[in-house]
C-alpha cells in the first residue's frame, strides 16, 4: 500500500475548536486520517479550566460528576464527525471492530481496543496512567486505538489490534501517548515476571529499585513489540502523565481522578 503522508506535523491542529492544551499527534499519517488527546485543561466561555474528565468505565455515584462528565463529552461530541465510539475497558486484551451501528453508542462493548475501516466513525479510550496507542494504516483505509496498561500489554492488546487491522504490519503507522513514565511507574515482581518470562528482552524495559520492585518503562515495552510485530513507524510525545500534574490525570499519583481521552478517525480518502 501507498498514499501520501505527512511529514511527522501535527495535523489534526484543523479541527474547528480544539483546545491549545491538547495534543495533536506529529506522525506519519495519512492526510484523512485525524486524531488529538485531551488534557485535563480547556478553555471554555473564555474561562479556563483543569477538570477536563471524561469518565470511566463506569458513572460515578456524585450526580454533580457525572453531569460535568457528561458536559465535557457533549464538548467533545461538538468537535468530532459523530459521537465518539466509548469501550468498556477491563484491562484486557479484547478488541472489537467497529461499524456505523448505534449499537456501539448505546452498548459500549467490552474491549481494550477498537479498530474500524469505516469513515467518521470516531474510536475512543480513556487513560489516566495507562498507554494509549493510536494506529492507521499508511493508505488510511483503516484506524484503531488502544488502551494498555501493563496487563493488556502483558496479554497482546497491541498484537491483537494490529492483527484486527487486517494489512501487514510493515503498513501500520503507531503514535504511543502520553502514560505514566518510568521513574514514577514502580511495580513488583509479578509485572517484571509477566514480561520476562515470555520475553527475555524485556529485562531492558525495567531497573531494579527496593527489594521486590521494579521501575518499568511502559514504552520500551510497547516499542519492543511493535517491532516484533513489524511495525516499523512508532512515533510518540514522552509526557509522563504522573509528573505533571498540572496537565494530565495520574492514577499513581492522585488514586480516585479523571480521565483523559484519545480519540482517532478516519474521513473519506
Amino acid at each position: 500500500m501507498s498514499a501520501p503522508v505527512t511529514d511527522r506535523t501535527p495535523t489534526a491542529k484543523a479541527v474547528a475548536g480544539l483546545p491549545d492544551d491538547w495534543i495533536v499527534p506529529a506522525w506519519a499519517a495519512p492526510h484523512n486520517v485525524h486524531a488529538f488527546f485531551t488534557t485535563r485543561n480547556v478553555d471554555t466561555d473564555g474561562i479556563r479550566t483543569a477538570s477536563f474528565d471524561v469518565g470511566g468505565s463506569r458513572a460515578p455515584d456524585d450526580s454533580h460528576e457525572r453531569a460535568g462528565i457528561a458536559g465535557n463529552r457533549r464538548f467533545l461530541d461538538r468537535l468530532l464527525p459523530s459521537p465518539p465510539v466509548w469501550l468498556d475497558q477491563v484491562h484486557g486484551a479484547d478488541v472489537v471492530t467497529l461499524d456505523e451501528s448505534p449499537v456501539w453508542r448505546n452498548n459500549p462493548p467490552r474491549a481494550d481496543a477498537a479498530v474500524t475501516g469505516r469513515h467518521d466513525v470516531v474510536v475512543a479510550i480513556r487513560v489516566a496512567d495507562c498507554m494509549p496507542v493510536l494506529f492507521t494504516s499508511v493508505d488510511g483505509s483503516t484506524v484503531g486505538a488502544a488502551h494498555a496498561g501493563w496487563r493488556g500489554l502483558a496479554a497482546g492488546v497491541l498484537e491483537r489490534t494490529i492483527a484486527a487491522m487486517r494489512c501487514a504490519p510493515s503498513d501500520v503507522i503507531a503514535w504511543v501517548g502520553p502514560c505514566i513514565g518510568a521513574p514514577a511507574y514502580e511495580v513488583g515482581d509479578d509485572v517484571y515476571d509477566a514480561f520476562v518470562h515470555r520475553d527475555a528482552d524485556a529485562t531492558a524495559a525495567f531497573q531494579r529499585g527496593a527489594p521486590g520492585k521494579w521501575r518499568a518503562d511502559l514504552i520500551a515495552l510497547a516499542k519492543q513489540r511493535l517491532d516484533r510485530c513489524g511495525v516499523v513507524s512508532v512515533d510518540g510525545c514522552g509526557f509522563c502523565t504522573a509528573s505533571d500534574a498540572r496537565r494530565f490525570f495520574s492514577f499513581r499519583r492522585d488514586g480516585a481522578t479523571g480521565r483523559m481521552a484519545a480519540l482517532i478517525w478516519r474521513t473519506e480518502c
